[in-house]
This record gives C-alpha cells, structure tokens and sequence, in this order.
C-alpha cells in the first residue's frame, strides 16, 4: 500500500536522489520501501538541452512543474538538488528536510589538473560560475555550452567535442561514476548548496511535512540555509557567477563566498563566523558587494 508518494524529474541523477529519500524515510517510518512511491515528472530544464539556462528562464525550469503537482495533490513531497532550486520559493511551500551533504567539490574529467589544460583548450560547461573560475585561471581557454544529464555529458567529452569538463563530484559518486579529479575548494569555491539534496511539502501540510522532517539532516539544512541567505541578500540570478560554502563546527558557522565577473578577470572574496542563528549571509554579501569592482556589482541587483 502506499502511504507517500516523492516526485521528481526524470534523469538518472534525480531518480537516484529519490530513491535514497525513499529509503530514509521508509526506515525513519519503519515502512517497506514500497510504501513510498516514486512519481518521474518531465521538466522543461530536462526538455531543452541546445541553451544555457539563463536564457530559458533560470532555475525554475527545474522546479514549476513540480511545484505544480506538489500544489495539485498528485505528490505529497518533491526531491530536488538544492544547487537546481531557485533562492526565493513560493510561500506555500516549505524545504522540509535535506538528505546529509555529499562531496561539495567540482571533478575536472579530461585532464588531472586545471593547469594540465593544453593552450586554448575547450571546455564544456553550462555554468557561468565554472566559466568564471576557469577563465580567472586560465584566460586563455575556450569555454563552451555543455548540458545534458551526467552521462550525456560524459559521452560529449568521450566523442572529442571537447578537451575536459567539470561536474559535481556528488552527482558522480551517487551514479557511481569513478572519473575525474576533485578540484580543491581552495580552487574552486562550489557552488551554493552542490552536493545537498532537498525535499519540499506544502506548508499546509502538516503531516506530510512532519514525515518529512523526520530525515532532516540538520547541519546540512543549516549550512544550506546560510549559503541560500546569501544569495538571496545578493540577488543573485542564473547569470551571476557566484560560490559560496558554509561548514559547522559546534555551533560556529563558517561561511566563506566569491564573486566573479563573467570573463573571471575580476572577482571579490569573502568570509565570515558566527553562530548558526546569526544573519551571517546578509552580512557577508554587503561587506563583498562593498568591495566588488564595477564589472562584478552590476551582475548582482543586491548591490
């Protein structure tokens, strides 16, 4: 009999992150597995693959379909990649719950090391934050539009369309796909909330949000929330080249965050401590939008 049912999209990523909810929250409930059913919903963001996100509407061709079933009654609770979820979300839904934080780092795959690349290299990425740490380490590369799930990319790279790429070493580990070399954060900060997996109720659902909170894996959902804080302070949008990483220690959140014009050639970091409750984002995004040169601030409304 099923007693819940988790949407989300369609890729072999996202079906993975819905089974591993789907197991934590059978084993939380002391369920089968098969009480929770597991509902594939076709994303626009999985329907277009020929353009960068940015230009087909930003982050929530991942989402509004599901928002819409989640709001239809035809889910009780959506499965997202916290890094694909747009800052600002609509008030009737609540991020009930965050699996535990995988490997934050980014893989190279093609090449062991940023500085390996040979002279004008390609490289495929989808992602303005990616193209910004690359060029402001190598200004020289050639930066090409690369999307697709994980193994469409991977076969793009095998064909020669491109030298190396970059993808979200969590994405990797949870496919199973041993390739790449994690580059170091100190490298290349990630991007806000890779690596975490979040799940959404109604917010006037209360049963299914309790059921939910029950996996909620509170360090991660804190660290999530500060990174999510900032980019809400900056306003930042799918054009907007930033990273950030919260880690927790105790009670002390660290918070560390850059930004980056386009073409890398300028960029501005940061960091900042504080108690998990403090307003450590909002904080931290006016002291780097104060420092930002002209070309970084004006890809940021927050400044």
């Amino acid at each position: 009999m099923v007693r819940f049912r988790l949407g989300t999209r369609g890729s072999p990523l996202a079906l993975t992150q819905a089974h591993m909810v789907r197991t934590a929250l059978a084993a939380a409930q002391g369920w089968d597995a098969d009480a929770v059913e597991i509902v594939p919903i076709k994303t626009t963001g999985d329907r277009v693959q020929d353009r960068a996100l940015a230009e087909i509407g930003g982050k929530a061709l991942w989402t509004k379909e599901l928002d819409r079933a989640l709001l239809d009654g035809e889910i009780d609770a959506s499965v997202h990649s916290m890094k694909d979820v747009e800052t600002i979300r609509p008030d009737w839904l609540r991020i009930a719950a965050m699996l535990p934080r995988a490997d934050v780092r980014d893989r190279l795959i093609g090449v062991a090391t940023i500085a390996d690349l040979p002279p004008g290299a390609v490289v495929g990425t989808s992602s303005p934050r990616r193209r910004a740490q690359l060029l402001s380490h190598r200004p020289d590369l050639t930066i090409t539009l690369l999307r697709g799930n994980v193994d469409t990319r991977l076969a793009k790279l095998a064909s020669g369309e491109m030298d190396a790429t970059l993808l979200a070493a969590a994405g990797l580990d949870r496919l199973g796909r041993d390739v790449g070399r994690a580059v170091p954060t100190d490298q290349m900060l990630p991007a806000p909330a890779q690596g975490a997996v979040g799940i959404e109720t109604r917010a006037d659902d209360a049963a299914a949000t309790m059921l939910i909170a029950s996996i909620d894996h509170a360090e991660t959902h804190g660290c999530v929330m500060a990174e999510r804080a900032l980019l809400a302070a900056l306003a930042a949008d799918c054009h907007s080249p930033v990273a950030a990483l919260a880690s927790l220690s105790g009670e002390m959140l660290t918070l560390r965050a850059e930004l980056l014009s386009e073409d890398g050639g300028a960029r501005v970091s940061g960091w900042i401590e504080g108690a998990l409750d403090e307003d450590l984002g909002p904080r931290l995004a006016i002291d780097l939008l104060d420092r930002a040169p002209p070309e970084v601030r004006r890809l940021f409304a927050g400044g």
